[in-house]
């Protein structure tokens, strides 16, 4: 319990005590004084030459730290997520492409006009075209594979689809996974299903279920690209992977057993199943590999991957090109009895596209709060297993949660002298090459994949299949009422509990 304390403690002095970001700006101006000065003695440069450049090195700094009120637009942005849709539904639906660009607009004009920070601006920008690229290619080029299942829908069916969707998720990426699947799992239990089903399908394929490897969940594939070996999150998580699981399909049998309707024959027709499967648009699968395939090509691994060279970075694009083209084409040239028998359209991506361009938009100063205050001071001193769980896990629910994996990772790096941004270094980190290193990036990875389903915006797929299930009649909870009724009860006991087991008292 006192390490969960610590965990708390870190958040609110990551949220609540921008002052320590003030003291560590401060800091920084007197290491960049000391160095400019020092550097003017040895080339015999006047003492008045030098003031100069440190009052434009002090401009600078304060320049591009971010203000703790400019998280308000964010702020604002989740609370009419959690709000529009439960009492001003209508404006909401009409309006929020609107809300969300116009609050991304403001943060960003402040970041170039004001911090005169373009970099953040750029980066923020570029991890969006990534994001949007991804989903949108698999959500496109899944749309067009039609799985028929004719079988009863039991409990014991139910669990089974669900751990099968978790262990394709590490194959196809849990947002490849939640797409292919959410569709036949609503019609398995056509006239049965409940928003209990949906929930669980979102806690165990669309984000537990992709912890094993780093195609399964963005904040893993993240951290391959920085310098963790492929295989290090199959070796290292597996256990809380299958812990987790089973109690989540443990409680989704007897949840259905209790509240399901799938055994109360006196309500429905009789009806004779064949128990067959059956697919239509087998050719989808061949795009959804090159999408896959397409994930790897990153110019930052690759040397000779093209790429837009910015402020001493690379950017891809061949990648996303790759995955724009593989949305066209496999819309273009799908199976039009999938496409109609899924009853595809577009508004759940329209929907994710949109609110993702306001929360990329608008969480930058977060981010950055929450990266400067971890690598204070302050920050590094109440880095361990537990506080990078719980720090990690909770932001990652309410925060992107794969920049929040890079943020804290590079914090648990930086408290030992190491950068993410070397890539031995990383591959010293996870081989436990620094003091309980190996530990404490297993402690990021399990926390931003599982605490991704602790909130709709917490990991892409939410999002898209609650949109899917509402298109489909079914009645989702609200953003609160997602967290109330499902989060809070079930879900982040399981959490506690893998907390419990595997780093409370290690």
């Amino acid at each position: 319990m006192k390490n969960f304390i610590l965990g708390i403690s870190l958040l609110f002095g990551i949220l609540f005590f921008p002052g320590m970001q003030a003291s560590q700006c401060l800091a920084k101006e007197s290491s960049i004084e000391t160095r400019l000065i020092a550097q003017a003695e040895q080339v015999d440069a006047d003492h008045e030459a030098a003031s100069v450049h440190i009052e434009e090195a002090h401009e600078t700094e304060v320049h591009h730290t971010p203000p703790g009120w400019l998280v308000i637009p964010f702020v604002a942005l989740l609370l009419m997520i959690a709000t529009g849709p439960l009492f001003y539904e209508h404006f909401w639906h009409k309006n929020y492409p609107k809300i969300a660009v116009g609050l991304a607009v403001l943060v960003v004009l402040y970041y170039l006009f004001v911090l005169e920070n373009v970099h953040g601006p750029v980066h923020a920008l570029a991890e969006y075209v990534q994001f949007i690229a991804l989903l949108a290619s698999l959500y496109i080029a899944s749309g067009g594979i039609l799985i028929e299942i004719d079988k009863k829908a039991t409990p014991l069916a139910n669990v089974s689809l669900l751990l099968i969707g978790a262990l394709v998720s590490n194959l196809i990426g849990t947002t490849g996974a939640s797409m292919l699947l959410i569709r036949p799992f609503i019609r398995l239990n056509k006239g049965n299903i409940q928003a209990y089903h949906i929930i669980f399908f979102i806690f165990m394929v669309s984000n537990i279920g992709g912890s094993l490897t780093p195609i399964g969940d963005p904040p893993l594939f993240l951290g391959f690209l920085k310098g963790v070996p492929f295989f290090w999150t199959l070796e290292n998580n597996w256990d809380n992977w299958i812990f987790a699981l089973l109690i989540l399909a443990a409680a989704f049998y007897f949840v259905d057993r209790k509240f399901g309707r799938a055994n109360d024959d006196s309500e429905m027709e009789e009806v004779t199943y064949t128990n067959k499967f059956s697919m239509i648009g087998l050719k989808n699968f061949g795009w959804l590999f090159i999408v896959i395939c397409s994930v790897f090509l990153d110019p930052n691994v690759l040397d000779w991957v093209p790429a837009i060279h910015y402020d001493g970075q690379k950017f891809s694009f061949l990648r996303e090109i790759i995955m724009l083209s593989v949305a066209f084409l496999s819309y273009r040239f799908a199976d039009q009895r999938a496409i109609k028998g899924n009853e595809f359209n577009f508004e759940p991506i329209r929907e994710v596209a949109f609110i993702f361009i306001g929360i990329f938009g608008t969480m930058m100063p977060a981010l950055e709060l929450v990266g400067d205050f971890a690598k204070s001071p302050e920050g590094s001193a109440m880095i361990s297993h537990n506080t990078l769980y719980w720090g990690t896990g909770i932001l990652s629910g309410f925060l992107d949660n794969a920049p929040t994996y890079l943020n804290f990772l590079a914090a648990a790096m930086a408290s030992e002298g190491a950068s993410i941004n070397n890539i031995q270094e990383v591959r010293q980190f996870a081989a436990d090459g620094y003091p309980d290193s190996s530990f404490q990036l297993m402690a990021i990875a399990i926390a931003s994949v599982f605490f991704g389903a602790m909130t709709y915006i917490g990991n892409g797929p939410n999002f898209m299949v609650k949109s899917i299930a509402e298109q489909s009649g079914i009645k989702m909870p609200s953003f609160f009422g997602y967290i109330i009724r499902f989060s809070l009860p079930i879900l982040l006991p399981i959490l506690f509990l893998v907390w419990l087991v595997f780093f409370a008292f290690a």
